[in-house]
């Protein structure tokens, strides 16, 4: 019998003993006869054991326990909560609502005080309640546990004492209607990381009575979400800062030497013929090779320097200088010959002596680059000169290399025409649901292709129109496409699907852009559940107060909500808790991490379980492979895009395919069988 059922039967049985009783009396079977009074104890009695019962089932499953138990000791006196907690409607928000709902009835003396200890004692969430001072005055058992004292050592105490000190000046400062983080510090001055809300006891007469907090240990919680950013940092195989991590502390780096005024210095070099080590001795022996490389390299790195694994057998090193600015070249030029010795020295794997010879290209700022992209474009370009001469080795980065920058400014001008001209392309990738195989959206495209060199990759010409202030433009061109095409598709196909469009910063930051996105909306006469708006991590967490408050304007139009490229920034999962998000996109380098290592495979699976918990739809980005789709089906993704559904195609092309799938004949579903 199932945990609920044996509590249900429970319930029952004392309903209907406690209700035969109350027959008995009436029916003079009981001495004593029909006693007004005596049926009303019984009843209480009957109800009281029902709400027992079922509470106990709830607190088994869930902390929203507390929520539903005031409601049910409402209905003892024919009452409930006026308010269904707060407009977020997380646990810990409805947990209050109903503390502070039970406090007022508890002063009215509708729900007795031993109702409220048997409902307290059973949370599985710390509950204290302090006076306007901050001293705890009640503690539920959950609060003892979670603090390692008993009750009596904490009454008498202030919440300033169990609160980190860093934590202390805002702690009771936080408003029921939103859950706040913090830390307590439990017994042997061990913080405890804790989700809480904190609510002044408002019932009548008792405006200056205290607080009542409820809060929860997110311990665990928080050591996934490090061990996430750990691994999102790192390279798996290196244990060196992986590309990301590398660029985001190199712009960290160029910061402090334009604040300072110093230079710096980017080594950027690959292994000579890796390929070859690959095909003669096979991958292991490559990975062992890279592992080696790596573990010499964190060995010669100087105080001021960092290093990083930027892809495959590509590795960079940068310098901060503050010596003479004469004396850099000779002492990259000195550091560069150690770099080729040192990680160019023998290595025996599985029995063979691998030789390992290094090319390195240099850059320096601010000399050849003032900005991180540049600065690693230009050492990759000398880099590709030195490796075209091998006598040299080593080369420093000269403007006569590479004609990028004419090339960049061409491209500039290039872009605003094909801009002005309509040239530019949507193209739409299809979003297929793991579990049916359905096609259910797509995500549109912008693509733009020259006559003279084809397609230009979106990595390449996106930047451009940063610089440019163009993005502003091609932003809302393509939403009005976007639109245009879902208006067409509405009319021939019902249920279409929901197409989502990337956002860039500088789009937020328009004025009154909410009211620009509902005149698209409805010029097109599209409803707004039909189309996602999609946001990099990146730019969420860039001006968080004033993303927040554009995102809850635009969640209120109806408009669904995405992050993109999850992984790639430096928030966590509990910072997005507080943005009106529906939608997580995990980005396809952790997608493509989960069949080559099992560090991969965790970050995925840790991803999926937390969005999951916060109610959150995972779409799986970049899936290439059935092997990839087997896995995300089984750590339960909800959605996948990627090349093993086809290219991202025209807005002809994926119509078409909506109506062949709206036919029931679309070639996915034979993968999700």
């Amino acid at each position: 019998m199932s945990l609920f059922s044996r509590y249900l039967v429970t319930a029952m049985v004392t309903v209907i003993a406690v209700s035969a009783a109350a027959a008995a009396v009436w029916q003079g079977r009981i001495p004593g006869g029909p006693d007004a009074v005596t049926l009303s104890i019984l009843a209480t009695i009957a109800v009281v054991a029902a709400i027992a019962a079922l509470l106990t089932y709830r607190q088994a499953v869930l902390t929203r326990n507390l929520a539903e138990a005031g409601l049910r000791l409402g209905s003892n006196v024919g009452e409930t909560p006026d308010d269904a907690g707060p407009e977020n409607g997380d646990d810990l928000g409805q947990l209050m609502e109903s503390l502070r709902w039970i406090s007022r009835r508890l002063h009215e003396r509708k729900v007795s005080r031993e109702e409220l200890d048997r409902v307290l004692g059973a949370l599985n969430d710390a509950v204290i309640q302090t006076n306007n001072d901050g001293g705890i005055e009640f503690v539920n058992r959950a609060a003892t546990r979670m603090l390692g004292y008993e009750t009596d050592e904490l009454k008498g105490t202030t919440m300033r004492e169990l609160v980190a000190a860093r934590y202390a000046d805002e702690f009771m400062l936080a408003s029921e209607k939103r859950t706040f983080e913090a830390a307590l510090v439990a017994r042997g001055e061990v913080e405890v990381p804790v989700s809480y809300t904190c609510s002044r006891i408002d019932a009548d007469g008792f405006s200056d009575k205290g607080f009542i907090i409820a809060a929860r240990n997110i311990s665990e919680r928080k050591a996934t979400e490090k061990r996430i950013r750990y691994l999102a940092k790192i390279d798996a195989l290196t244990k060196i800062p992986n590309r990301m991590q590398f660029q985001h502390l190199l712009q960290q780096y160029l910061a402090r030497a334009q604040k300072t005024r110093k230079q710096l210095a980017l080594l950027y070099f690959d292994v000579d013929r890796f390929k070859d080590i690959n095909d003669t001795y096979g991958h292991g022996a490559g990975d062992t090779c890279l592992e080696c490389l790596a573990s010499r390299l964190t060995k010669l790195l100087p105080a001021n320097a960092i290093s990083g694994r930027l892809a495959g057998d590509e590795f960079a090193v940068a310098i901060e200088w503050g010596r003479p600015k004469e004396e850099l070249n000779a002492y990259l030029q000195s550091f560069a010959k150690k770099l080729r010795k040192d990680l160019g020295k023998l290595v025996i794997v599985q029995g063979h002596e691998i030789h390992m010879g290094i090319s390195i290209g240099i850059a320096t700022f601010p000399r050849d680059a003032d900005n991180v992209i540049d600065l690693i474009r230009n050492a990759d370009a000398a880099l590709y000169h030195a490796k075209r001469n091998p006598r040299a080795h080593f080369e420093f980065f000269d403007a006569q290399m590479t004609a990028a920058s004419v090339e960049r400014l061409m491209l500039k001008s290039k872009l605003r025409r094909s801009y002005e001209l309509d040239e530019l392309l949507v193209h739409y990738q299809p979003k297929i649901d793991v579990k049916s195989g359905d096609i259910v959206g797509a995500e549109a495209l912008v693509r733009w292709e020259l006559t003279d060199r084809g397609l230009v990759l979106p990595s390449e010409f996106i930047p451009l129109a940063e610089e440019t202030n163009l993005i502003v433009q091609i932003g809302e061109w393509v939403l009005n496409q976007v639109c245009k095409d879902l208006s067409d598709w509405q009319h021939r196909i019902p249920g279409s699907g929901k197409v989502s469009v990337n956002l860039s910063l500088k789009q937020l930051a328009q004025p009154n852009f909410t009211k620009r996105i509902k005149r698209i909306l409805n010029k097109h006469g599209v409803s707004p559940h039909a189309l996602e708006l999609e946001i990099t991590e990146t730019t969420l967490m860039r001006d968080p107060d004033h993303t927040i408050r554009i995102l809850r304007q635009l969640s209120k139009l109806g408009l669904s909500l995405s992050i993109d490229d999850f992984g790639t920034g430096y928030s966590s999962l509990s910072a997005l808790q507080q943005f009106p998000i529906d939608t997580l996109k995990i980005d396809q380098s952790f997608i493509r991490e989960i069949l080559i290592n099992k560090e991969g495979t965790t970050i995925v699976s840790a991803i999926i379980d937390l969005a999951h918990s916060m109610n959150m739809e995972v779409v799986a980005e970049g899936v290439e492979s059935e092997l990839q789709l087997s896995y995300l089906k089984v750590l339960n993704c909800d959605l996948v895009q990627g090349m093993l559904f086809g290219q991202p195609m025209t807005g002809a092309d994926y119509f078409n395919l909506l109506l062949t799938a709206s036919r029931g004949d679309t070639s996915y579903r034979k993968l999700f069988a």
